[in-house]
């Protein structure tokens, strides 16, 4: 089983086209794209949230050690 040939992926193509019609198959290719798109836009923002979760514990951590040194004196 290789990839499929030209004429193989026409008659896919035409059972597409005859199934959802020539005018629905943009809109779908279009939330398809839509789909992707934010799917990428939530990694990006998952990958961005744990260095923001560590700055904020260093500076929490700052603030107990400069209280704990105010208590000292």
């Amino acid at each position: 089983m290789g990839m499929p040939s030209m004429p193989e992926l026409l008659i896919v193509l035409a059972i597409v086209v005859l199934l959802f019609g020539a005018k629905k198959i943009p809109d779908l290719a279009k939330g398809m794209g839509k789909g992707i798109k934010d799917f990428k836009k939530a990694i990006k923002e998952d990958e961005e949230e744990p260095k923001e979760i560590a700055t904020k514990e260093t500076d929490k951590t700052e603030t107990k050690i400069e209280e704990k040194k105010s208590e000292n004196v």
